[in-house]
């Protein structure tokens, strides 16, 4: 059993996404400190000193029993501003693989034949006249 464990385990697929999973969350880290740290100040400047983080709808006011209860929306909206920066550096990462790839597959070789349009049987590519029906082409 250990045996398969170790088999699957360093199979290609899998150490490729764990590599991908550990890039991933640290990427994610990177940008929630771009988001926290460099966006949204100067956003917050802008709209008149607000700190997106500490914006929050009061529910229920602090008493001396229990905690306050807020909807802490702010928080949110850095949340959002992150996925979307993860989403589109995905999309921008992606779209150059498949650049390469497409880049990769070479010229598309032509057809060595093709079909005559009157009597259906397969003839030479560059045939002018087909040898069974004899019609142009």
């Amino acid at each position: 059993m250990l045996k398969e464990f170790k088999e699957f385990a360093m199979r290609g697929n899998v150490v490729d996404m764990a590599v991908g999973i550990i890039i991933g969350a640290a990427f994610g880290k990177i940008v929630s400190s771009l988001v926290n740290d460099v966006i949204m100040p100067p956003i917050g400047l802008l709209l008149g000193n607000v700190d997106f983080s500490q914006l929050t709808i009061t529910l229920r006011s602090k008493t001396s029993a229990a905690e306050a209860i807020t909807i802490r929306y702010g928080v949110f909206i850095n949340t959002v501003l992150d996925f979307i920066i993860v989403g589109f550096a995905m999309f921008i990462v992606i779209k150059q693989v498949n650049l390469f790839k497409k880049m990769d597959k070479g010229p598309v070789a032509e057809p060595l034949t093709k079909e005559c349009p009157k009597c259906f049987t397969t003839i030479p590519y560059m045939a002018v006249r087909c040898p069974n029906c004899t019609s142009e082409l």
